[in-house]
This record gives structure tokens, C-alpha cells and sequence, in this order.
């Protein structure tokens, strides 16, 4: 079994699906890998370490697409990608099903089978698969990092001959993956830290970082799914929207990270709490890709409006490509070896990974 790893095409993309390391891995277990020359650089992963894995290393992508047997990516493929993969392929990546439908019907003209990383359940035993929250782990870092660095001011206490520096407020608006990443990042960087997530059974985790909990008085309403919230009343959204208006206009640095899967993310930060807040202070918007928590976010842009920084960064992991490319890379082989090995894949339609991830089989749409 082939397995091709052709260079990122998206744009501003450094990761690379596979690595050296998880390429040799993959070797010594029996499959065969091509990578296309210069995949890894952006990562800093050279031909040179590939070739002593055990890769093959091609020019052309045509060549890796064309005679993969499993491609492998972080994004999903391109119109022309599908287009070069062989009838009878498996692909593996990022797919993000719901929102592209035309990918999906593609894929099934191909007759190409394509696993969605995104869509592999979050239960217990596919914690090592989880690629959606190892990435999501390190944007929640470096969502932090970023803040800090465009705002004028330190995160610690500190105690000056000269005086004494307050330490800086941070309002994390969202307790997932990447929003708790961020709690622990802000905490030991010394930040006071509070977190909003309508999800009330997230409390006990903020607090457990040594972040405050921004408590609303909730009802029955709210129902969650897969750890993303499915139900919630308009009169509970009203009132978490003012006491949480209250918390981000004393704030230094807003950090939000609410995704809803196959919608656009939820309106959290309006313009006139934008207004509201002090002049200098940062919004970093995680979820600019998909709209934006933020009414006023620009993706891939850093903007100042109303005197407030809104950095609306859209890929946060591949500003960190040797960790991401790592965590990724272990991710995807361990979903593969599951799925398959050097004889083929095992199609467990009753395997609830399998059938959670498997968006096209054989060029049917599943589901």
C-alpha cells in the first residue's frame, strides 16, 4: 500500500501530514511512502531526513497523486488534487464535510473513499486520532502568545522599585480544547483569568487551571453534543451576552474560540462592546475562519477599531509547524493503523471510528 504525502497548497500553510519520524513508522509496519520534495521544509523537515526514514521522494506531484493508494493531508485537497487521484483511492485529512459539499460530491465522482479527520468521535480510545483537538491545543497556546505580544502592557504582577505593574485581565470566551489551553497559558504567564462557556460542566476544568468562571444562572435549555453546545434559549443567551459584556469591557485581552460544527460561529463580541473596551486592549478571534466570534474581525488581518487590536490570525497551528506537523503526523498514523494495514483497509462498518469518519466509501456519500 501506497501512501503519498504531497506538499501543502493552502495558503499560509506550514504543516506537513507527515513526518519523518511517523513516515519511518509507517515503513516498518509495511507500507510504502512517497512524499513530494519539499513537503516538510515549511515544517523543517528536509528531503534529507525523509530519505533516511525510508521515504521516496518525488518532484512531481502528479506522480504522488497519481499513484497513492492512501493520500494523506492536513487540508483537503483541491478540485485538481481529486481530479489526479486514482479511481479507488483513500483519502485522509481535514474535510470539514458539512460546510464543503461540492468536495464531497467530488470525491464520490472520483469513487474515491475519503475519511474526514475532523469527524472522528471524541470518545476514550480515539483520543490519540483526535487531530481537531491536538491542533486545537496549540492554537489555544499561541492564541495567547499573540495577544500578549500586541498588547502594551505585561500579563504578571510585578513588584518595581519604581512601582507596582498590575498584572493584565484575560477573558477567554469559550472552555473547549483550545479555549483551556489558553486559561493554562494566560495563568502561567501570570494573567488574571476569567472564562465564559455556556456549558456549565465546564466550570469545574476552568477552575482546575486557576481560571475564574464567569457564572450565569442557567436553566434547563441548554443541551450539548459531542462537547458542543446543541440547544441553548434566546433568554439565556440575553442574559450570559450582559454579564459577559461586563467582564470584556474590563478586560486587556478578549480571547475567543466558540465554533459551532457546520455553521457559522456564533456572534459573542459586538461592535458596541468592541466600543466599550479600553483603548490598547486586544481581541484575538479564533474563530475568524468560520465568521468570526467577533462583528467586526477581519480573517487574516490584524486591525485596530475603536482604539482595541483585533488579530483575526486563521491558522494559529501552522504558526507553531514543528509541533503541529509532529502531533498531527502521530494523529494520522494511529487513525490509519487502526483503519488499515499493509494488506489493506479493514472497512469495519460496526467500528465506531470507522463510521464516524467515513464521509465517502467507494464513491457513495455515507450518512
Amino acid at each position: 500500500m501506497i501512501i503519498g504525502v504531497a506538499r501543502e497548497i493552502k495558503p499560509g500553510e506550514r504543516r506537513v501530514a507527515l513526518t519523518p519520524d511517523t513516515a519511518g513508522g509507517l515503513i516498518q509496519k509495511g507500507f510504502t511512502v512517497h512524499i513530494e520534495s519539499g513537503a516538510g521544509v515549511n515544517s523543517f523537515y528536509d528531503d534529507t531526513a525523509y530519505k533516511a526514514a525510508g521515504t521516496v521522494i518525488f518532484q512531481s506531484k502528479t506522480d504522488i497523486l497519481s499513484n497513492a493508494d492512501i493520500l494523506v493531508k492536513v487540508n483537503a485537497p483541491s478540485d485538481e488534487e481529486i481530479e489526479l487521484m486514482k479511481e479507488g483511492a483513500v483519502l485522509i485529512s481535514f474535510m470539514f464535510a458539512s460546510s464543503n459539499p461540492d468536495l464531497v460530491k467530488q470525491c464520490a465522482r472520483k469513487k474515491i473513499s475519503a475519511f474526514s479527520l475532523d469527524s472522528i468521535p471524541r470518545i476514550s480510545r480515539a483520543q490519540s486520532m483526535d487531530a481537531l483537538s491536538s491542533q486545537s491545543n496549540l492554537a489555544g497556546y499561541k492564541a495567547v502568545m499573540l495577544a500578549g505580544n500586541a498588547l502594551g502592557k505585561v500579563f504578571p504582577l510585578m513588584m518595581t522599585a519604581a512601582g507596582t505593574v498590575k498584572p493584565a485581565k484575560v477573558v477567554i470566551m469559550g472552555a473547549g480544547v483550545a479555549g483551556l489551553q489558553a486559561v493554562a497559558t494566560a495563568k502561567r504567564l501570570g494573567a488574571i483569568v476569567e472564562v465564559s462557556d455556556i456549558r456549565p460542566e465546564t466550570k469545574e476544568q476552568v477552575e482546575s487551571l486557576g481560571g475564574k468562571f464567569i457564572e450565569v444562572k442557567g436553566d434547563d435549555s441548554v443541551r450539548t453534543e459531542g462537547g458542543y453546545v446543541k440547544e441553548v434559549s434566546a433568554e439565556f443567551l440575553k442574559k450570559q451576552k450582559e454579564v459577559v459584556a461586563r467582564h470584556v469591557a474590563e478586560a486587556d485581552v478578549v480571547i475567543t474560540t466558540a465554533l459551532l460544527p457546520g455553521k457559522k460561529a456564533p456572534l459573542l463580541i459586538t461592535e458596541e462592546m468592541v466600543k466599550a473596551m479600553r483603548f490598547g486592549s486586544v481581541i484575538l478571534d479564533m474563530a475568524v475562519e468560520q465568521g468570526g466570534n467577533c462583528a467586526i474581525s477581519e480573517a487574516g488581518k490584524t486591525v485596530v477599531k475603536h482604539g482595541v487590536t483585533i488579530i483575526g490570525e486563521m491558522n494559529l497551528p501552522s504558526l507553531l509547524p514543528v509541533n503541529a506537523s509532529e502531533l498531527f503526523a502521530k494523529n494520522i498514523s494511529t487513525f490509519l493503523l487502526h483503519l488499515a494495514d499493509s494488506n489493506g483497509f479493514k472497512w469495519d462498518m460496526n467500528d465506531e471510528i470507522t463510521k464516524g469518519s467515513l464521509i465517502v466509501h467507494r464513491g457513495v456519500i455515507e450518512g
